[in-house]
C-alpha cells in the first residue's frame, strides 16, 4: 500500500506518514514503542474511569474462580514487567475495596461487586479493542503480531502472552 488513505466506517481517515519505501526504512524500535505507548495510555485511561489500574484489571480477569494468590502473582508479574510487588499490592487493594476475597489458604476470588465491575470493564475493553482495531483486518493484525514475534525471536528476546 503506497501512500494510501485507509478509512473505516465511523473512523477518521488515516494516511501513513511515509510511502512504502520510506516506511521500510523506519526504525522498528521507535514505531513499536509509539504504538505501545499510545495503546497502553488509552487503555489505562479507560481503566482509570472504571477505578482500576491495569494490574488490577489483570487480577480481576484471573480471579473469576478461586485461585491461589501466589499463582496469580506468578502469572501476572511479567506482564509489562510490572513485577510481583505491583501484583501483590493490587490484590491487597482489591481485597480492601471488597472486590476480591482472600481465604485463610490465600485463595483469591471475585466478590459479587468485583464480578459486576469486571463485567462492566470487560464491555468497555471490548469497545476499546474495536477502537484500536478500526480499519485493521484480522489478517493484518495476525500478520503484524507474527512479524513482531519474529523480530523478538531474531534478537533472542522473550515474549509470551495468554
Amino acid at each position: 500500500m503506497d501512500n494510501d488513505t485507509l478509512t473505516t466506517p465511523g473512523a477518521d481517515a488515516f494516511t501513513p506518514t511515509h510511502d512504502d519505501a520510506g516506511l521500510a526504512a523506519q526504525p522498528i524500535g521507535y514505531w513499536s514503542w509509539a504504538a505501545s505507548n499510545a495503546v497502553v495510555t488509552r487503555i489505562r485511561g479507560m481503566l482509570a474511569e472504571q477505578g482500576l489500574t491495569q494490574p488490577q484489571w489483570w487480577i480481576l480477569n484471573q480471579t473469576a474462580t478461586a485461585r491461589p494468590r501466589a499463582e496469580v502473582v506468578t502469572m501476572l508479574q511479567g506482564y509489562l514487567e510490572v513485577g510481583s510487588t505491583a501484583i501483590a499490592d493490587g490484590i491487597d487493594e482489591l481485597v480492601t475495596r471488597g472486590l476480591l476475597t482472600q481465604d485463610v489458604d490465600e485463595h483469591v476470588e471475585l466478590t459479587g461487586t468485583g464480578r459486576e465491575l469486571r463485567e462492566r470493564t470487560a464491555a468497555r475493553q471490548g469497545e476499546m479493542r474495536e477502537l484500536i482495531h478500526a480499519g485493521i483486518t484480522d489478517e493484518e493484525y495476525v500478520r503484524t503480531l507474527k512479524v513482531l514475534q519474529r523480530m523478538i525471536h531474531n534478537v533472542d528476546g522473550k515474549a509470551w502472552h495468554h
